[in-house]
């Protein structure tokens, strides 16, 4: 049985492209270096196979996710094959209300205050920023200057580790690292390199803030 909040760390691993193959393997690398959602999107190889088998072969603490899930049928499926948590790059209110019927965990993309406010409406408890490089750590502040204080918000495409810190002082309460972590061109040891580099850079400047007693926007906490 997994776990009922994987969102301590929110720290989304996203496998674009993984194929069953390959992908415990994979999510043991990313897994043994912090993640504790993975996230397959759906226009990858075969991707209820890949996300079937990770359910079945993951930790208990570890959630599994379906990406870039377009319609009701989708999160169906995906709930059958094993998933917790859908994801979205956009907001689709039969997405977000048939993955809440279901009793999923539901992360939907969104870049404005408006499409956060539908989210939000249909039920969605967490944001995608996304592409997150397409804004910038500006645009997250003045999102969270209106925001209710308990919605939080998780930065989403073309974040490296280098940028972490301007997020979480923004207001970020977690990530999805894509490229950044997998492509399928990506051997196992420089996943795993990837994925220990993003993990640790995260925790230690979380609580470097912390630290520094320095707020962010997110909840009311510090980084």
């Amino acid at each position: 049985m997994q776990s009922e909040e994987p969102w301590d760390e929110a720290l989304v691993a996203i496998l674009r492209g993984v194929t069953p193959e390959r992908v415990i393997g994979i999510a043991n690398a990313v897994y043994g270096a912090g993640f504790r959602v993975i996230e397959v999107p759906l226009n990858s190889p075969e991707p209820f196979k890949s996300i079937a088998a990770l359910a079945a072969g993951v930790k208990p603490d570890c959630w599994v996710g379906a990406g870039t899930v377009l319609n009701a049928d989708d999160v169906r499926r995906a709930h059958a094959a094993g998933a917790r948590l859908i994801v979205a790059p956009n907001v689709d209110a039969q997405v977000i209300g048939e993955a809440v019927k279901l009793g999923m965990q539901v992360l939907p993309g969104v870049a404005t205050a408006t499409e956060a406010f539908a989210a939000l409406r249909a039920g969605a408890k967490r944001l995608k920023l996304f592409p997150a490089s397409s804004y910038g750590p500006r645009h997250l502040t003045a999102l969270r200057a209106v925001l209710p204080r308990e919605a939080a918000v998780l930065p989403v495409g073309g974040v490296a580790a280098e940028h972490i810190e301007d997020w979480l002082i923004a207001g970020a309460a977690g990530f999805g690292f894509g490229s950044e972590l997998f492509r399928p061109e990506y051997g196992l040891e420089d996943i795993g390199r990837r994925a220990h580099l993003l993990v640790r850079t995260f925790r230690d400047t979380r609580s470097g803030l912390a630290e520094k007693s320095i707020p962010t926007s997110m909840t009311g906490r510090t980084a």
